[in-house]
């Protein structure tokens, strides 16, 4: 069990790690670079690999026993128990095209449970950071998510709507968006983000690495929102994630049973 001072002290440290992976990160930000597709099809820049390296190294500087698992590097492993996990930039398709809604992120797994998270969105000057037992924050001032309590009055974000019907979640993707009030496209972990900060109810990830959601889980869940895979499961090794304010945990869940189930309804109640 981690003391709540020493976890203060980790989250002062991965703030202020995310802060500097931020500034290098903006250094490239809408300038003329080239990306790189990886094996995957996915997007890396040298903002990628420069922010992780970044952050690598402050890492092993502070807590050379620590383990570090990140996007682009892989793993260094440990026998502290303790593994920092990192994406150096989340939303690389975004930040390519300028747009700025991107963000790095940082979490720290200890024995097997997430113990805090940070996300920088540096081009938007956001940053959110959670430590279990610590509450969250978003620059500064508690953050928590929304009291809406009826899907049909929830705003629902995702990042890709053609990324649903690959991984075999677009009938409850439909359905969601057939559910609720309102619904736009502002993802990665952005969209997390929105959710725990009291400004969107539902945000659906079909597909998730690890480090896509080490951040975000205890994010969520300090913030008092729920952060799962499409089974309901908390954890950041589903695949998968889906977002919540709590209120709407189990309308969402059912939205994606009955969808499943082939049966789905006009509307969820």
């Amino acid at each position: 069990m981690i003391e709540k001072d020493q976890l203060q002290q980790l989250l002062d440290f991965a703030v202020e790690a995310a802060r500097e992976a931020g500034e290098i990160v903006m250094e490239y930000f809408q300038t003329a670079l080239t990306p790189e597709r990886k094996p995957d099809r996915t997007l890396v820049t040298a903002a990628d690999r420069k922010a992780e390296e970044r952050l690598r190294a402050l890492i092993r500087e502070a807590y050379p026993d620590h383990g570090i698992l990140g996007e682009e590097f892989g793993e260094q492993q440990s026998g502290s128990g303790r593994t920092w996990i990192i994406d150096p930039l989340d939303g690389t398709a975004s930040f390519v095209h300028g747009v700025p809604l991107f963000g790095v992120l940082l979490g720290l797994e200890v024995d097997g449970e997430i113990v805090l998270g940070v996300a920088n969105l540096p081009a938007l000057n956001e940053l959110v950071s959670a430590g279990r037992g610590l509450g969250c924050f978003w620059n500064g001032r508690r953050a928590t998510v929304s009291g809406v309590d009826d899907l049909k009055e929830a705003l629902l974000l995702y990042t890709d709507g053609a990324n649903f019907e690959p991984h075999g979640r677009d009938a409850a993707f439909r359905h969601l968006i057939a559910a609720t009030r309102m619904h736009r496209s502002w993802g990665d972990c952005y969209g997390h983000i929105l959710v725990a900060t009291g400004r969107a109810e539902v945000m659906l990830d079909p597909a998730m690495n690890i480090w896509d959601c080490a951040a975000l889980l205890p994010i969520l869940l300090e913030a008092g929102g729920t952060f799962t895979d499409w089974q309901g499961r908390p954890t950041v090794r589903g695949g998968n994630a889906i977002s919540t304010n709590t209120r709407l945990f189990d309308q969402v869940m059912q939205a994606v049973k009955t969808a499943n189930s082939g049966h789905a309804p006009d509307r969820v109640s």
